[in-house]
């Protein structure tokens, strides 16, 4: 499937070439609702370092020796409430950030899956950086969604979606 290569380090933020670089894998991505018409997302709402709101896609760390498939259905069920089951993968998107003495180098793996089970909650997120969950039409998903790159995979999946008439 397609890969998203996006990198966001602003000019400010290159630092010389000894400032230490960390590379972050997550995982996750979209769940849709089967049983409504308008086919409904499960999105999440956190705050970014900086207060602002953020409407974006559930998505995590690995554990152990989780792969990028087991992390997103994982991290979707902690952060929405919702099992789901991979129909597709949907692509990877890797960004820049930085924080205190060093710049992040992080790629998320998404992809698309079907709900089967479970109740829209922040309640079982561990980490408690979700605070609203929301189901959205998938027609709707790129307008809610924060982030640019993750409208694009939101763009992917609606037509995965429509070409395979899922």
């Amino acid at each position: 499937m397609a890969w998203e290569r996006t990198r966001t380090l602003r000019a400010s933020q290159r630092l010389s070439p000894s400032t230490p670089t960390v590379e972050e894998v997550s995982a996750g991505g979209i769940v849709i609702d089967p049983d409504s018409p308008d086919l409904r997302v499960a999105i999440i709402a956190r705050y970014n370092r900086a207060g602002r709101l953020e409407w974006c896609l559930p998505k995590g760390h690995p554990e152990g020796q989780e792969t990028h498939e087991q992390a997103a259905v994982r991290e979707i069920a902690e952060e929405t409430g919702i099992q789901g089951q991979i129909l597709v993968p949907l692509g990877s998107i890797d960004y820049w950030f930085m924080v205190p003495q060093y710049r992040v180098h992080k790629t998320v793996h998404h992809f698309l899956l079907i709900a089967t089970g479970g109740e829209l909650t922040i309640e079982n997120d561990p980490d408690h950086e979700a605070v609203d969950v929301d189901w959205v039409p998938l027609v709707e998903l790129p307008r809610r969604l924060t982030f640019l790159n993750e409208r694009r995979i939101a763009e992917m999946a609606r037509e995965v979606i429509e070409t395979h008439e899922l």
